[in-house]
């Protein structure tokens, strides 16, 4: 098995949902006491999160392709980046890297498209909701994608002032299930929790519409392609 490289931290909460979903699944694939090798390079999240609201997305690319590069450099062979939001930088760490990186969209895609959704509704931060290279991403890969039309400033509060900091809150789970009945109503079939943080609050338990993790879905994709 090939070894992991993940650049983590954004936030240190879902990086350890990455870190048990790698061993969980790659124990399910080989069996017995495997774990997964892998390399983690936990950024601090409060320079990257000023970086974002500032619009100071080359630097922070540069950064994190700098990160990459050092995992490669200390064994990585499969990389991902486990943060949605921060695959608008995704291209300067692929042209950084000369090994794998295992964009977050395309398991997520796959899964939804084998399922036979074409409509989706997409759940993140603003920046994933609004900006075009998570949507395209999508459309690229077959899929429509719809995001709320209202409370989206809510929704990205939720996820910095609250999951990021762990903190899960009963009325906060019911502005987002609001948020799916609202993408439900608009003809989204299945949703995604474009965050990797938001599956600490919605799950298919709760929630009016399938869901598709991308911590999840991600997680299990790098293993893959360590194993391949």
């Amino acid at each position: 098995m090939k070894t992991i490289g993940l650049i983590g931290g954004m936030s240190w909460e879902s990086t350890a949902h990455y870190y048990r979903i790698l061993n969980q699944e790659t124990a399910a694939r080989l069996g017995g006491l495997h774990s997964a090798p892998v390399i983690v390079h936990s950024v601090d999240f409060a320079p990257i999160a000023a970086m974002q609201s500032e619009g100071r997305w080359d630097e922070a690319g540069q950064q994190l392709a700098e990160i990459a590069e050092g995992l490669e450099r200390a064994g990585a062979e499969v990389i991902g980046l486990a943060t949605n939001t921060m695959h608008k930088v995704a291209e300067p760490i692929i042209n950084a890297i000369g090994v794998p990186f295992v964009h977050i969209a395309e398991p997520t895609a796959e899964a939804l498209l084998a399922d036979g959704f074409g409509t989706v509704g997409l759940l993140g931060t603003r920046f994933t909701m609004e900006e075009p290279f998570y949507l395209d991403g999508l459309r690229q890969r077959g899929l429509e994608a719809l995001v709320p039309e209202v409370d989206r400033t809510n929704l990205n509060g939720i996820i910095y002032e609250e999951l990021c900091r762990g903190i899960v809150r009963e009325e906060s789970r019911r502005v987002y299930v609001t948020a799916i009945e609202r993408l439900a109503a608009r003809g989204a079939e299945a949703v995604i929790l474009g965050c990797t943080e938001i599956g600490m609050l919605i799950d298919d338990s709760v929630s009016p519409l399938p869901v598709y993790d991308t911590t999840e879905l991600h997680a299990k994709a790098l293993v893959a392609a360590a194993l391949a």
